[in-house]
This record gives structure tokens, C-alpha cells and sequence, in this order.
């Protein structure tokens, strides 16, 4: 089974070459060396690499040069700025780039909430015209991600972390998936896919997690395996988990066939962002 991770992140120390804009919650660095040692250990053939937001906002260069030295194992996800008018063309640059194979919209409190908001709407139009999936970080905002779905059919959109808000550490929240019913609506929108990255840290139970299992059955049935995506979030989730964790609790669990494995842990991926890593 090819095992791909739908979301890690890999940051140098802060430096004034590349200063951070905030700091992020895990280690004082991780390096691709760091990264690449996690997933080897446990056999994860590759990852998708989402440049780091809070660290350097809409500079992908550490990302890129990652990828660059690792392009068998990376592919890259850069945010871009919905407020910024050259944003189309930001997008049109960004789908040359080696290794590229998204684009993300981080939908804080600067972002509008208007579903007919013109900087939104051109973000999702220029990467459809790209072949660009549009991955969102969208958690109290699932109802204008419907209405953005319904107003872009063409654009393949993708709801990070369960579209659920996720601890940096512990404990959990007191009742992580009270927004499930609008994360299930969504399963009705034919351009939506969503990843299962993170959902370790919503566990209230150890290792290997056993209460997630209903709460996720009800995500994959309302979605189709086909459109779920599973993955780490590496390394925010240091503070609630180990890596091999992460990955364990996915390959050891009996609510999923091999099958069903085999989609979740890297096929969906490799169809929704047509990318796989290099066999080894």
C-alpha cells in the first residue's frame, strides 16, 4: 500500500534571512532530514507539504527549496492572499512550479465571510483554470464553503483537518465534533473533498483512539472513501501524539477494509491532486 500524508510541515530555525511572522506551536525547527526520518520510520512513501502560514504567511520559498532537494517525496501547497488583486496571476505562476499541486485559502478573520466575495471567487475560478485544488482552512465557516462549492461547480475544493477546529495541545475540546453536521452537509457537494488530517488530537482516548471511529464513519459515509483524504498534520499535533501514531492508528483499525486503507492512506490523494511520490 502506497502511504502518502495529506498534510506536514517542515520550517528553518527564525532567522533574519527568513524572519517568522509568528511563531507556531511544535519544535524550533523541522528540517526535510527531520521530516523524511519520521516518515521513514514508518513507512510513509511521501507527503504533501503545505508551506507554513503562520511562520511565513504567502512565502513558499522554504517549502519550494524542500521540495527542490526532495522532489520524489514532496509535493507542495501554498497559501495565497484572496484580499490581493493579483492574485490570478500569483496562481497561474505557481501552477509552473515543480512539485506544485495546490494552492490554500486560509479563512481567518481577514478573509471575508461573503460566499460572493470577489477576491474568493477569483481565487477558486484562476485555479480551476490551472488544475489547482483549492484546499481550505474553513473550521465555523462550513456554511459559506457550501455556498462557495455550489458557485464554483469546476473547482475541486478540499476541507483541511475535518473542517474541525483542532488543539495544539492538550486537552482535546470539550466537544470536538458538536460542528459535524455542517462538515456532513458538505458531502453532498460533488466538487468537495476533505482531509482526515489531524483527527488524532480530537481523540479523548489513547492510543489507538477507539472513540474517533463513529464520528469518522459518518464523514466517510456522507463522503465516499473516494473523496477522503487521510494525514498527520505533522508537526502541530507534537504536543498530543507521536508520529508513528498518527499513522498507526489508521493501519491498525478494523472500521476500514484494506480496500478502503489503501484509498484513504494515499489513493485518493494521488487521483485528487494527481501526484504520487517516487517508488523507492
Amino acid at each position: 500500500m502506497l502511504t502518502i500524508d495529506a498534510q506536514v510541515h517542515c520550517y528553518e530555525r527564525n532567522h533574519p534571512g527568513r524572519p517568522w511572522a509568528a511563531v507556531l506551536h511544535g519544535p524550533p525547527e523541522v528540517t526535510a532530514e527531520d521530516m523524511l526520518a519520521a516518515m521513514d520510520a514508518v513507512g510513509v512513501d511521501g507527503a504533501l507539504l503545505v508551506s507554513v502560514w503562520t511562520m511565513y504567511r504567502f512565502d513558499a520559498s522554504y517549502a519550494i527549496g524542500v521540495q527542490k532537494a526532495h522532489p520524489g517525496r514532496f509535493g507542495v501547497i501554498k497559501p495565497v492572499d484572496p484580499a490581493d488583486p493579483a492574485v490570478a496571476e500569483e496562481i497561474a505562476e505557481w501552477a509552473k512550479v515543480d512539485g506544485a499541486v495546490a494552492i490554500r485559502i486560509m479563512m481567518g478573520p481577514t478573509v471575508s465571510t461573503d460566499a460572493a466575495d470577489p477576491g474568493i471567487n477569483r481565487v477558486l475560478a484562476a485555479a480551476a483554470r490551472h488544475g489547482l485544488p483549492v484546499n481550505l482552512l474553513c473550521w465555523g465557516r462550513l456554511a459559506q464553503v457550501k455556498e462557495l462549492a455550489a458557485r464554483n461547480p469546476e473547482t475541486r475544493l478540499v476541507i483541511d483537518h475535518l473542517g474541525l477546529q483542532q488543539p495544539f495541545e492538550p486537552p482535546p475540546p470539550a466537544a470536538p465534533f458538536a460542528d459535524l453536521p455542517n462538515v456532513l452537509a458538505l458531502g453532498a457537494c460533488e466538487n468537495v473533498a476533505i482531509k482526515i488530517t489531524g483527527a488524532c488530537t480530537l481523540s479523548k482516548q489513547p492510543f489507538p483512539y477507539k472513540d474517533l471511529w463513529d464520528p469518522l464513519g459518518r464523514i466517510f459515509d456522507a463522503f465516499g472513501i473516494e473523496r477522503c483524504m487521510w494525514g498527520t498534520d505533522w508537526t502541530r499535533a507534537v504536543a498530543l501524539l507521536t508520529y508513528k501514531e498518527g499513522v498507526e492508528a489508521f493501519r491498525v483499525t478494523d472500521r476500514l477494509s484494506e480496500t478502503e486503507k489503501t484509498a484513504l492512506m494515499g489513493g485518493t490523494l494521488q487521483r485528487i491532486y494527481g501526484w504520487s511520490p517516487a517508488t523507492r
